[in-house]
């Protein structure tokens, strides 16, 4: 196929196909990695704006290191040192950072659709990095990269897996675009976590949910751990930390149920002892860190074909 996106807003938009093709890419940019060098010329003469109106560091980094290893210029922005603080638009700021040739802006924002407004206003590429509870693509884009090598299924094929996602999905950017990613790509994805967090209403995105997690703990072939979205929750959706852990947590107990071969998975921060035992995030079964690394080989892929993406 031929990428015509010049954005990547989130994966709901795309199909199981471009899906594919990102993964595809991704993995000849993992090659890069291994070299003594560790840069191509793809984006010798662009530049990336990474504006992130929230806090990161995998994903901003991930992002940085991307673009470095491209050959591509980079400025990093954050809230506090723009002049969203004087009042300015994102709008008017995005523009003029368009107004000084930046090719790629690489967006984090707290309000849901910021990244899509953007990118409907601007000739420069726009990469979602995350957008309040809405998506993050290329963090699912990442997971999905890393059971596909596991698994030994580099072809984007995924149907007879069987992955449980597990903790605060009512806030989670994360969980709905691995939703979406893993569906498209054939899994069978389970939801689970306390019913305040993890609400009926998400079985219409195609998934199951069970709010019992020892009802599914040996029978699946991946667990993606979540940490609790504090920073978005007006409220308490459970009593304690304590409780949540005993219910939900990944204890060394409930690990020992896991089949040998499920990988244990958590896009980060992680929160030791709560949503996973200390020791089980650092088992041999863990692909926590894998996931750091293959979202660097995913962010150059998905930098090199937006960048490159005809414009119309």
């Amino acid at each position: 196929m031929t990428w015509t996106r010049k954005d990547l807003v989130s994966i709901a938009a795309l199909s199981a196909e471009e899906i594919r093709f990102i993964l595809q890419h991704a993995s000849n940019f993992k090659t890069v990695g291994a070299r003594d060098i560790k840069k191509v010329p793809a984006l010798r003469g662009k530049t990336l704006v990474n504006f992130f109106v929230e806090p990161s560091t995998r994903t901003r980094i991930s992002f940085e290191l991307a673009a470095f290893r491209l050959s591509a210029d980079v400025v990093n922005m954050s809230a506090s040192t723009s002049s969203l603080t004087k009042g300015e638009t994102l709008k008017d700021t995005a523009r003029n950072l368009e107004a000084l040739l930046a090719d790629i802006i690489v967006l984090r924002h707290s309000s849901a659709g910021a990244s899509q407004f953007l990118a409907e206003r601007l000739k420069a590429s726009v990469i979602n990095a995350g957008d309040g509870a809405h998506e993050h693509p290329t963090q699912a884009l990442l997971d999905t990269f890393t059971v596909c090598e596991a698994k030994g299924r580099m072809d984007g094929d995924l149907r007879g897996l069987h992955v449980a996602i597990i903790g605060d999905i009512l806030f989670s950017r994360v969980a709905r675009s691995n939703i979406h990613a893993l569906i498209k790509l054939g899994a069978k994805v389970t939801l689970c976590g306390p019913p305040t967090l993890v609400p009926r209403s998400l079985e219409s995105l195609g998934v199951s949910i069970t709010h019992n997690i020892d009802d599914i703990i040996g029978s699946v072939d991946v667990v993606n751990l979540l940490r609790i979205q504090h920073e978005r929750q007006r409220k308490e959706y459970f009593p304690s930390l304590g409780e949540y852990t005993s219910l939900f947590g990944l204890t060394k107990a409930r690990a020992a149920q896991l089949k040998d071969d499920c990988l244990i998975m958590h896009p980060g921060p992680i929160n030791r002892g709560v949503e996973i035992d200390s020791d089980i995030a650092d088992s041999g079964r863990s692909v926590i860190l894998d996931q750091v690394t293959n979202g660097l080989a995913v962010r150059m892929a998905v930098l090199y074909l937006c960048a490159n993406a005809p414009q119309s």
